[in-house]
């Protein structure tokens, strides 16, 4: 018996609830029905999925199973969505995956114009770090992602713009006083606060206060909380700090020439759905009249 995607569909609904009721609920389908799909698939499989009964806890080979069913899934589901769109002469679904940043600066300006051009156009954004994008990427569930990417074999990667580090701290904090002359060395006696692009920082001077860090924030909007409160300091880059800030300062670093560079990643023209490629069609055109709100290097 060939493997069907509604086995995939079961099987992955079982995992995601950890019951059968409960996947079928989700389904639409009975209990009876999911469970006599699952067991054909563990069938096709020659091997048990799921520990117990209760389908609470996926065994080993489970667990490997259930990322590649997924990721099959949710293509499937994106290709059914595309043609359904093609079928009604729609360009279909976009699936973007973007930083914190990016969805607050560049993105708005682009969305705005795309929603104005492609009306019809389904668009499902997230925000998430960039190491989730990449991943999203791989796994074929982001068509377009924006973030400091790395190169991904057989995709395609392009430049937006860079922009440098700072200190972000409370505007009453000490450091804010004689922010035109600050320096690593300053920021050493005070609580610095992590974060997933403190990575990318690599001015020897930096290294051995991230070593004394004790708090790593990989969420934006935690961050800025706890700097808000008065925690400690961190360091973000320029963009990564927008809009109206109350009482937060973002003071740039004498004589550090570390910046954060964002690009946008896809796969090749040839492998993506017309809402996706009319989308990077766009930015191109954005670019080009630098009418993304940044400059290629700021």
């Amino acid at each position: 018996m060939a493997i069907k995607i509604e086995m995939l569909r079961c099987f992955t609904m079982v995992a995601l609830h950890g019951s059968l009721s409960d996947a079928a609920d989700a389904l639409g389908r009975t209990p009876s029905a999911v469970s006599m799909m699952l067991k054909q698939f563990e069938d096709h499989v020659g091997s048990p999925l799921f520990e117990t009964a209760r389908k609470s806890r996926l065994t080993p080979i489970g667990g490997l199973i259930y990322e590649e069913a997924r990721r099959e899934v949710a293509h499937f589901e994106n290709t059914v969505s595309v043609i359904e769109g093609l079928s009604k002469s729609e360009l279909g679904y976009l699936r973007l995956a973007v930083t914190p940043s990016v969805a607050t600066t560049i993105l708005p300006t682009i969305i705005h114009r795309f929603c104005q051009m492609y009306p019809e156009v389904r668009i499902d954004i997230r925000d998430m770090d960039s190491a989730a994008i990449a991943r999203d990427l791989e796994r074929e569930q982001a068509d377009v992602g924006i973030g400091t990417l790395p190169k991904i074999d057989g995709m395609n990667r392009v430049e937006l713009f860079s922009d440098p580090f700072g200190v972000v701290c409370r505007k009453d904090h000490s450091l804010a006083q004689n922010w035109d002359q600050l320096s690593w060395q300053d920021m050493d006696e005070y609580v610095l606060i992590a974060n997933g692009l403190c990575k990318l920082i690599t001015d020897p001077g930096f290294a051995p206060i991230l070593d004394k860090s004790r708090l790593m924030v990989r969420n934006t909007t935690s961050l800025m909380g706890l700097v808000r409160e008065g925690v400690g300091i961190t360091i973000l880059p320029r963009l990564a700090v927008t809009g109206p800030q109350d009482n937060i300062a973002f003071l740039p670093l004498k004589d550090v020439n570390t910046k954060r560079t964002v690009h946008l990643v896809s796969q090749p023209q040839n492998f993506l759905m017309p809402a996706a490629r009319a989308f990077l069609k766009l930015i191109t055109s954005m670019i080009h009249e630098g009418a993304l709100g940044v400059d290629k290097e700021i």
